[in-house]
């Protein structure tokens, strides 16, 4: 049996110590089980969701993911009707974030980690908005304007907040969605004033939505109304589909590259094991770089339309893509992630070479003749690179209970009570599933709201968890 050395400088031991933490760090929920949670999810089977997240709270998350283990826990909570425990799960989501945020947004020019999957996760700024929107929801449905405006005002002065401390420089500035959301829920409330400059913002944002994301300005048709007799409104909320999860992606970047790109970058590369391996003359001819990239996920449903009493139908529109969002502002910074990761590599790199360099030494001391010896520093050379490039994984993680997007109609209607029947649709516009809403409530200068969540092909006759009706007030 291969024999360690004793006498290895401490130096050397502390290095290996330093590149083992990082190979092993939480890099959050994996696809697998990603995947699993919006199966369930598709499946309207929330309360296995609901298991299956509490169970996975200590391993798929860990401490340095509690900000994806509520925002998860929250989503299917929401979409199962338990709109009080939602909210709570996403409170402490939101409280976690604005933690993380003021400590890493006056960061995030400079700072590099040996891997961003030791820093715990805070969230894109799209999530946090998406938060906020969540949770106006959560308090729209229980009845309750006042709540919901307060959290649908949230996102965008949060977004506003972000881009003067980024100097003007955020690329996803505003959140149409939930200024078109407050602009509703303003005027639900009978403040025309505030609600028709939350239009404003919104029609604006949604202007640079469609250069940027490729979605256009939504518009709402509505018939001319007979004013003799007593009308209402339908609000019906699609959240549809799965977002994009992120995966690592791998490239391969020159030795010489690399160090010009290592020695303009601080921290690890000033330290001195650093400068020392340098010294030593080390090289290479290449290294190996993970950074992120998001994976659109495939779902069948793809538009809905809303049908009145088996008669008039209007398809839905679509307010929010989730996933042009995601991908753009993934997109939008990745040469700046791609560096960091060069640089990390680089150091990550030199260190595991100081380190093996180091014990070769000790190798040389080993008894057992010169075959032994080779067998050591093999040994231990191989350990360094290797934990050193295990190490080097892409920060994968993302809010995976995410839709892809979220649809709206708007519908005026006759007072009393109706039967809806939204049906869902493919690509090409075959229904392949539908959701039934008997007995809908319309009240004279009254919105009444329904949501829905799907994630893949639905069945007719579903319950009702998170559909519920709310109605509020049409000015």
């Amino acid at each position: 049996m291969l024999r360690i050395p004793s006498r290895i400088p401490i130096r050397t031991v502390v290095a290996a110590v330093l590149l083992c933490a990082v190979a092993g760090c939480q890099s959050g929920p994996s696809g697998s089980y990603k995947r699993k949670i919006n199966a369930d999810i598709a499946a309207q089977n929330y309360t296995m969701a609901e298991v299956d997240i509490d169970k996975a709270k200590e391993g798929e998350y860990g401490k340095k993911n509690m900000v994806l283990y509520y925002l998860d826990k929250g989503t299917v909570l929401h979409h199962d009707g338990k709109y009080g425990e939602s909210d709570g799960a996403f409170d402490q989501a939101e409280q976690r974030m604005v933690e993380l945020y003021t400590k890493s947004v006056t960061k995030a020019a400079g700072m590099m980690v040996l891997n961003d999957n030791t820093v715990d996760y805070a969230g894109e700024p799209f999530e946090r908005a998406l938060t906020n929107v969540y949770r106006a929801f959560n308090w729209l449905l229980q009845g309750k304007i006042d709540e919901a405006l307060v959290e649908a005002r949230k996102a965008g002065i949060f977004l506003d907040e972000l881009n003067r401390t980024l100097e003007g420089k955020a690329k996803y500035k505003d959140d149409a969605f939930a200024q078109y959301l407050s602009a509703l829920l303003y005027a639900d409330a009978g403040k025309l004033d505030d609600a028709r400059i939350s239009m404003e913002k919104a029609m604006a944002a949604y202007g640079w939505y469609q250069s940027s994301y490729g979605s256009p300005t939504p518009h709402f048709e509505f018939p001319k109304e007979d004013q003799k007799a007593p009308h209402g409104e339908l609000v019906f909320v699609h959240f549809n589909g799965v977002a994009p999860i992120k995966i690592s992606k791998t490239f391969q970047v020159a030795w010489g590259n690399a160090l010009a790109i290592a020695k303009e970058n601080d921290t690890e590369a000033q330290g001195a094991q650093f400068s020392n391996g340098l010294r030593a003359g080390i090289t290479g001819n290449s290294i190996t770089v993970s950074y992120p990239e998001y994976q659109a996920q495939p779902f069948k449903t793809k538009s809905s339309e809303v049908q009145i009493d088996g008669g008039q139908a209007v398809s839905s529109t679509l307010m929010e893509d989730i996933q042009a969002i995601a991908t753009k502002t993934l997109q939008d910074r990745v040469a700046l992630i791609k560096t960091r990761s060069i640089a990390r590599a680089m150091v990550k790199y030199v260190l595991a070479e100081v380190t093996s360099r180091a014990a070769a030494k000790a190798c040389d001391q080993m008894p057992g003749g010169f075959f032994a010896q080779q067998a050591c520093k093999l040994a231990t050379r191989g350990a360094a690179h290797g934990i050193a490039a295990a190490s080097e994984v892409a920060d994968t993680r993302c809010w995976g209970t995410l839709p892809a997007e979220i649809r709206m109609a708007r519908l005026k209607l006759p007072v009393g009570k109706h039967t809806i029947t939204v049906n869902f649709k493919d690509a090409v516009g075959n229904v392949v599933g539908s959701k039934i809403f008997n007995d809908v409530n319309i009240t004279d200068g009254k919105r009444t709201y329904l949501s829905y969540r799907t994630a893949d092909a639905m069945l007719a006759g579903q319950p009702d968890a998170g559909s519920q009706p709310v109605k509020t007030g049409v000015k």
